[in-house]
């Protein structure tokens, strides 16, 4: 999919996104006044978790729902879905050939590019007015004010737990990153927020907060883990979207419980073997607690752990809380994702490659895969992992 990828690819040292560039191309689309509501989840973790349960609830009100996130979980058709099925390869291509004929059109780049999770975005948008959806849900690459989803103004935002990350780029502190987040709402945007440090509550100011139980849903329709602040977030956040009557409960139980969440707290079979994988997307060290809490209580053991943490995500929390379990670290190799830390020198270091399902099995029995969702989308892939559909809803039934 080279419009989607190649200016990315071909871009210089120290050249960045080119949002104004992006706004062009949307504009040439007639894209930048949705006229469906728009609900746009930004954060450092959870986001997805959030975007799926917002979607999910929306279908489950009478809504048909696209919904793009980012990355990808097992490919880029993943990234844009409508009542939560994954787009097939001649819709990715179609949209792909339109996108390109406008990137054609555009004056050269100067500068900066055109990223790749923005366009997936803007690739989302067309689609979801090409398959006639009543709502968008926006998961946020990376950012607020300087992603893409800000060139379409949300009537509701969810902000997911933020700390710090991506140092530098975003904002050097928790309070910086969340005001850059926040500036993705307009002035006419609601803002939900999961529980925050003080420091940045601090930031998002008069935003609603949806503390544990907000969303009055029963806890068996709620993930576990880490992921239950996020998936309550999504639901009252998609609540607040105009237009949104309150479904029946047996609808809503029935949208929810479909739910699979791949990458997020999810269990897996390694085709061909005995081995049992425990797949998450665990980026810091409460994650990593989280995710080995769960394998201890299912397993009451853990006979190895693959992980793969770039140097801007918390890997000295993740050594801390690994202990002298045994270890494999991996090294992706997109140049955007730097390894270049120290790491124990027990641990076992292989390439991307070397995820495959006869390697995870020589591991054990019992195997947790954690890190970045680049790689979380390799273990699924090397496994197998459905990943076609997230949730059914009685609109998800319906034909395409």
């Amino acid at each position: 999919m080279e419009v989607f990828f190649g200016e990315w690819e071909r871009r210089a040292p120290g050249e960045t996104r080119d949002v104004g560039r992006a706004r062009a191309l949307a504009g040439a689309l007639g894209l930048l006044a949705p006229d469906v509501p728009v609900l746009t989840v930004v954060g450092s973790k959870g986001k997805g978790t959030a975007a799926t349960y917002a979607s999910a609830f929306l279908g489950a009100a009478g809504f048909r729902v696209c919904t793009v996130t980012s990355p990808g979980l097992r490919s880029d058709r993943d990234r844009i879905r409508v009542d939560g099925r994954a787009v097939s390869a001649g819709e990715l291509a179609f949209l792909a050939d339109v996108l390109g004929e406008a990137v054609a059109a555009l004056p050269p780049p100067s500068g900066g590019y055109l990223s790749p999770s923005g366009l997936f975005t803007i690739a989302g948008v067309l689609h979801a007015r090409r398959a006639g959806a009543d709502a968008l849900v926006l998961e946020a690459g990376m950012g607020g004010r300087s992603d893409e989803v800000a060139l379409f103004p949300p009537d509701v935002a969810a902000i997911t737990p933020v700390f710090r990350e991506h140092a530098g780029v975003l904002g050097d502190t928790p309070a910086e990153i969340a005001e850059e987040k926040l500036g993705v709402a307009g002035p006419r945007t609601r803002v939900l927020s999961a529980p925050q440090s003080a420091e940045v509550a601090g930031v998002l100011g008069a935003a609603e907060f949806v503390g544990p139980g907000g969303s009055a849903l029963p806890p068996d329709l709620l993930p576990a883990g880490l992921g239950r602040a996020a998936a309550e977030l999504g639901v009252v956040a998609a609540r607040r979207l105009p237009g949104v009557a309150e479904p029946a409960a047996a609808t809503v139980r029935a949208a929810l419980s479909s739910i699979a969440l791949p990458g997020r707290l999810s269990w897996h079979d390694v085709p061909g073997s005995a081995t049992r994988l425990l797949v998450d997307s665990a980026i810091d060290r409460a994650g990593v607690a989280a995710a080995l809490g769960a394998a201890w209580d299912a397993w009451g053991t853990i006979d190895h752990v693959v992980v793969c943490l770039p140097d801007h995500k918390d890997l000295d929390g993740a050594i801390a809380e690994l202990g002298s379990l045994p270890v494999t670290f991996v090294r992706l190799s997109p140049s955007h994702l730097r390894f270049t830390r120290t790491l124990p020198s027990c641990w076992d270091v292989v390439g991307s490659a070397a995820i495959t399902p006869e390697s995870l099995a020589t591991l054990g029995h019992r195997v947790v895969a954690l890190g970045t969702v680049y790689f979380t989308g390799l273990v699924l892939d090397a496994v197998g992992a459905d990943t076609e559909r997230l949730y059914i809803t009685s609109a998800s039934r319906r034909p395409s």
